[in-house]
């Protein structure tokens, strides 16, 4: 048995074997099967949430999805993410042809024919992002979300060097390891709060003896964390939404308002302007957003159309009506559903999947639109600063 990956604890009356792992290595599986049918233990914990459990239990799924739903939940970014972190390890894993995962199902069937306990021991991702999304200013959740995108979507190959570096780190942590770099906030909720988790759930699993398959990153934490309690409540909170964005929300287009208004009153031809200029940047970059996702004309059009408004609203948003009307026209089929998890493995394919295209339509439109919006904020700030 390769003792390396393997790290042996006494807990109380619990005997703890913590079995390090890459997410995409056939010798990680292989260790798993070897190490549970050892031990025979009472319980196999996992790293895994009820989610991420789903996706690998029900292969299906994706066919189920009401892609209206996603848009009106707000979730499509949230969506677009998983995806994406589901490209890169499928396509690290087709590259070196093994099952993404591999140690995990291995850890779920080799449980089931133990007879042992299974246990779900990560937390829910959404509140991993949600802690994270927090924990960074609006500069830094712009490089968080091009460092993750740029990672994910390139097209470079694994090398098998670069592979053996990721036996020592979780795949999600290899892929913001440069970002964690330049944001150290991030190795909180990204990793110790993690560690902590994983080392509660364990600490909690049923019987005498317990084997818990992690990636191998975690090991060093839970190993140090695992002798202490730990309050899960705290750890799964979401944090406290600031008021900031709200207030901002508001006031911005009331501002933009009432500053076109007042120009209006000193210089009508100057109002005009500042008039022209909301509808020309809001509308435009909206709509450039939504042809750069190879949105439907209409689609296009919409976003054009809705921006002006729905930037003046903080309830509404350009991507949403743009989206809807992309999924109208272009409605996906099962065929699109039952090709997802192929097509994710390109940049070529998030766009000709109908499905990743309404996702991209609504994200890309959203994006083009706040920046419509603060163009067009300082050139009507500017217009009104220089006739006043």
């Amino acid at each position: 048995m390769d003792e390396q990956n393997v790290t042996r604890l006494r807990v109380g009356e619990k005997d703890i074997v913590l079995v390090g792992t890459a997410h995409v290595s056939r010798a990680s599986a292989e260790l798993v099967k070897r190490v549970i049918e050892a031990e025979k233990p009472d319980a196999v914990c996992v790293e895994l949430d009820e989610q991420r459990y789903e996706s690998i239990r029900q292969a299906n799924r994706w066919k189920d999805t009401d892609i209206f739903k996603i848009i009106r939940e707000k979730k499509t970014t949230l969506m677009l993410i998983n995806l994406a972190l589901a490209s890169f390890q499928k396509r690290v894993a087709k590259q070196f042809g093994i099952e993404p995962g591999m140690e995990m199902i291995q850890a779920i069937r080799s449980a089931e024919e133990a007879g042992a306990r299974l246990v779900l021991a990560d937390r829910n991702i959404q509140v991993t992002f949600a802690r994270i999304w927090s924990g960074v200013g609006l500069w830094g959740k712009a490089k968080l979300m091009t460092q993750l995108l740029w990672s994910i979507l390139s097209s470079e190959e694994i090398t098998e060097e670069e592979l053996e570096k990721m036996k020592t780190r979780d795949m999600l942590d290899s892929m913001l390891e440069e970002f964690t770099e330049h944001a150290p906030q991030l190795k909180t909720p990204l990793i110790d709060e993690r560690d902590q988790y994983i080392a509660q759930k364990i600490r909690e699993a049923p019987g005498g003896k317990i084997v818990a398959v992690v990636g191998a990153a975690h090991v060093p934490g839970i190993t140090r964390e695992i002798q202490r309690e730990h309050d899960l409540g705290a750890l799964t909170a979401l944090p406290p939404k600031s008021n900031w964005p709200k207030i901002v929300g508001w006031v911005l287009p009331v501002a933009i308002v009432a500053l076109i208004a007042v120009t209006f009153f000193l210089n009508p031809s100057v109002g005009v302007q500042q008039t022209i200029s909301w509808l020309l940047w809001t509308g435009l970059l909206s709509g450039l957003g939504a042809a750069a996702a190879l949105a439907h004309p209409l689609a296009v059009l919409t976003a054009v159309v809705a921006a002006p408004l729905t930037t003046l609203h903080p309830l509404l948003a350009a991507g949403w009506f743009a989206g809807f009307a992309q999924a109208y026209f272009h409605r996906p089929s099962v065929r699109d559903f039952e090709s997802l998890s192929e097509d994710v493995l390109s940049v070529k394919g998030f766009w000709r999947n109908r499905v990743t295209r309404i996702l991209l339509v609504v994200t890309l439109c959203n994006i083009g639109a706040s920046f419509g919006t603060f163009i067009a904020g300082a050139d009507i700030v500017r217009r009104f600063l220089g006739h006043i």
